[in-house]
């Protein structure tokens, strides 16, 4: 008797010609009522203008994104996504909808309207990418850490009551161009200060060049689907290039003056990995505009929020309050100043951010403002005068 091949809609997730790029059962399930209709399941694996490259069964095809692209920035097609597109023989090929996302890696935009840039989908981890050929900036990995810790779906974060991280998604520090820094005891140091900042965050120095590094990373990422963020110059290309095993991205040299480099990436490109998982590079970020972080930036400066439990008054501003445990540490020298002052510019900023959406926030700004304002006038009243109106 004959038997037909099957289709990829009948296989195990396991056997599915998308396993590679991270397809699962979840995956399938979501998909079904659109494979009733004869859509075909797809991975974005890069977009460009209108259109993108979507890894199918059949192999990897050029759909027109009409059909999904909104006037809202954070519900357009986006690398990582999975999409239903037309069957072969269309021409063009439309993709016809995004599935929900599981997470993903948001900032805001440049703009002053309140709105959010999605960088890429369904992570299960954030690679942030420091180069060691310039001085670490400790309050830039506070920034992307608090980004990285807040990523989600939009609508509800997927994860169990065990997960470390707001997101789901796994945050790591790369410590790049690591051979610039022969000293292993100074190599060590610049590790404990980053796990300063970082806590439980794995910290990995890393040499694309000696290899130094690579394959610790590449197991740590093997099975899900990673994204790798960082200013230009960071050598998030040429670790694509070591983690991929061929040279998929362009890399150019950073200037020796600043360690900065050029754009060489100006797409989000995702690669399959030969140790298992998918990798998406992106374009270095000139700026980290938090969104939506407040949860993010507590779990990056979670020895802040734990302190804080401890004062006399649960508002307290952590500024001249009696019974303050956080002024305390500092006062002791537990808790350096220039984390208190990093916690609250992100804590600032994430609440302008929120209040341009949300109303009654800021009313409550406004009133705390007028409210500071008028405790000043009235401290400089009794200066001169000794007394209060």
């Amino acid at each position: 008797m004959f038997n037909a091949p099957l289709h990829p809609s009948s296989l195990s997730a396991v056997q599915h010609p998308l396993a590679v790029y991270g397809w699962d059962e979840g995956w399938e399930a979501e998909f079904a009522p659109y494979a009733a209709q004869g859509l075909v399941p797809g991975r974005v694996v890069r977009v460009d203008r209108g259109q993108c490259d979507v890894a199918t069964p059949d192999g990897v095809v050029r759909a027109d994104t009409a059909f999904v692209v909104l006037h809202d920035p954070m519900k357009v097609v986006c690398t990582g996504d999975w999409v239903a597109v037309d069957p072969e023989g269309g021409d063009p090929r439309y993709a016809r909808t995004i599935l929900p996302r599981r997470t993903a890696f948001v900032r805001s935009t440049s703009s002053k309207r309140s709105e959010g840039q999605v960088l890429a989908t369904n992570i299960d981890h954030i690679v942030i990418c420091v180069s060691l050929a310039v001085e670490l900036d400790l309050g830039r990995i506070e920034r992307f850490l608090a980004l990285a810790m807040s990523s989600s779906s939009g609508e509800a974060l997927l994860r169990t009551p065990a997960d470390s991280w707001e997101s789901g998604a796994q945050p790591i520090v790369v410590l790049t161009k690591a051979d610039l820094v022969p000293d292993p005891v100074g190599l060590s140091y610049l590790v404990e200060d980053v796990e300063t900042v970082a806590p439980g965050v794995q910290v990995l120095p890393l040499s694309s060049v000696t290899g130094e590094g690579t394959d610790v990373l590449s197991a740590v990422l093997a099975g899900g689907t990673t994204v790798l963020l960082g200013v230009s110059g960071a050598g998030k290309s040429t670790l694509a290039n070591a983690l991929v095993g061929e040279d998929v991205m362009a890399v150019q040299a950073a200037r020796d003056v600043d360690g900065k480099g050029r754009h060489t990436t100006t797409t989000r490109n995702l690669f399959v990995l030969p140790g298992g998982g998918v990798l998406i590079d992106t374009p270095g970020l000139r700026g980290v505009g938090l969104w939506d972080a407040e949860a993010g930036v507590g779990q990056v400066f979670s020895e802040i929020e734990e302190l804080a439990r401890d004062c006399r008054f649960h508002d307290c501003a952590h500024e001249a309050e009696p019974g303050c445990a956080v002024a305390a540490a500092i006062e002791d020298g537990t808790l350096p100043v220039r984390r208190l002052e990093s916690f609250r510019k992100l804590m600032r900023e994430n609440q302008r951010l929120v209040a341009k959406t949300d109303a009654r926030l800021r009313g409550e700004i406004r009133r705390d403002w007028k409210r500071a304002m008028a405790a000043g006038r009235a401290a400089v009243e009794f200066k001169r005068n000794g007394r209060l109106r």
